[in-house]
């Protein structure tokens, strides 16, 4: 191969897998990218991110909210995870886009009670019934663990 045909993905390995599901482990926030259905347009937000009792990627949004209507409108969306550190490169600090499918889900107890656990300031409004739980489904991510460190997952890759 020339310098002109390498790939800068490198082939997907146990410890880009690991970090991939660190980041997703650790993401208190996420930024959500969804589609506008007037315009087409894209649309980002900053959501409130985690974990369910299963591992499921969560957020909670109110009904009320721009993106909540986007993404009752198509489904299919983007997040970015991994935190911007406060000092340094922060495109030397990894960060995961994953594409996937969203889908509202019903509250209960297993899922309120895993959420109020890193997120406690949500005990305010959890109850509110404009407030619904949205679980993320994987289809496929790009993880980029900083400078040369360039991965493609699969759904099955993110899942420990």
């Amino acid at each position: 191969m020339t310098q002109d045909t390498l790939s800068p993905i490198r082939p997907t390995d146990d410890t880009a897998r690991t970090l991939a599901r660190d980041l997703i482990a650790q993401a208190c926030i996420a930024a959500l990218g969804v589609v506008d259905p007037d315009t087409g347009a894209p649309y980002v937000t900053r959501i409130a991110f985690g974990c369910g009792p299963d591992g499921e990627l969560l957020t909670l949004i109110s009904d009320l909210s721009a993106h909540a209507a986007r993404l009752k409108a198509s489904p299919i969306c983007s997040l970015l995870i991994g935190e911007a550190p406060t000092k340094g490169d922060p495109l030397a600090f990894p960060r995961l886009s994953l594409s996937a499918k969203a889908q509202v889900v019903p509250k209960d107890d297993a899922l309120r009670t895993a959420w109020l656990s890193h997120h406690p300031k949500s005990k305010l409004y959890i109850d509110f019934a404009d407030f619904n739980f949205v679980r993320f489904t994987p289809l496929s991510a790009d993880l980029n663990g900083g400078f040369g460190k360039a991965y493609t997952l699969s759904a099955d890759d993110l899942i420990a």
